[in-house]
């Protein structure tokens, strides 16, 4: 099985991908092909067998799966129970770091076994839970939703500010305040951005970017019941006692 992972990551997909600063391009990201198996057990000690052996164990399902619908609405969830390699998972995020991960879509294959050339299942995913050791920080499992083109899934999409360096607020002592790290939108999975890059450049002492004043695709719909919260705010200094500077 060993020897069949080496050929599996050693065949990583690459996509080429364009400037992730354009709000809301279609899937633009440098992509892994994920290969992964399934498992048909599940608890504790198989998971712990799973990591030892240098898998890491998985599941994929349809996001109505967490959605309150009808359970007739859920037999189509295509749920599989899986492992991927760990070598390959900690391969994509070196190249796709968090908080990015989770608004970031990947294709994958689901085999019959180790070494098999049947395909199961294949479709592109998104990672939307990554279970973490809090001593070691090691992956213990992954979540994935089906991201197939013409669905829509929510996504914490993660706000990164740029142009401090010419913010004329900052530049008269003024602080920058990050209030939001992400915004949740319901994006078709074909046009889920990695991130969304917020302009700062022109913010003066006082000024703020409201929730509904940032520039995304169109057929993204904000999930915010007031979207005239501030993103991020530039506020004057303070001296010592609490006073405000004067400029």
């Amino acid at each position: 099985m060993a020897k069949w992972w080496r050929a599996a990551s050693g065949a990583l997909r690459m996509v080429v991908l364009s400037p992730a600063s354009r709000p809301a391009q279609p899937r633009t990201s440098l992509y892994h092909t994920i290969q992964a198996v399934p498992r048909e057990c599940t608890g504790n000690r198989i998971s712990a067998r799973d990591r030892a052996q240098g898998r890491i164990p998985a599941v994929v399902f349809s996001q109505s799966l967490l959605e309150k619908e009808p359970s007739s609405m859920r037999s189509s969830s295509r749920k599989y129970l899986l492992t991927t390699e760990k070598k390959q998972i900690q391969a994509i995020m070196k190249s796709v770091q968090l908080p990015f991960l989770c608004s970031t879509t990947f294709p994958l294959q689901i085999r019959a076994g180790s070494g098999s050339s049947t395909l199961i299942e294949s479709g592109n995913v998104l990672p939307i839970k990554i279970h973490t050791d809090r001593e070691t920080g090691k992956i213990l499992n992954l979540v994935f939703v089906w991201a197939d083109d013409g669905s829509h899934l929510k996504v914490d999409v993660p706000i990164v500010l740029k142009g401090e360096d010419d913010c004329p607020g900052i530049k008269k002592g003024g602080c920058l305040k990050k209030i939001r790290d992400s915004l949740k939108y319901m994006c078709p999975a074909e046009h889920i951005p990695p991130k969304i890059e917020v302009d700062v450049s022109n913010l003066d002492i006082g000024d703020r970017v409201l929730m509904h004043e940032v520039k995304v695709h169109p057929s993204m719909k904000l999930l915010s019941k007031n979207d005239t919260m501030p993103i991020c705010k530039v506020v004057a200094a303070q001296l010592e006692g609490g006073e405000l500077a004067q400029q």
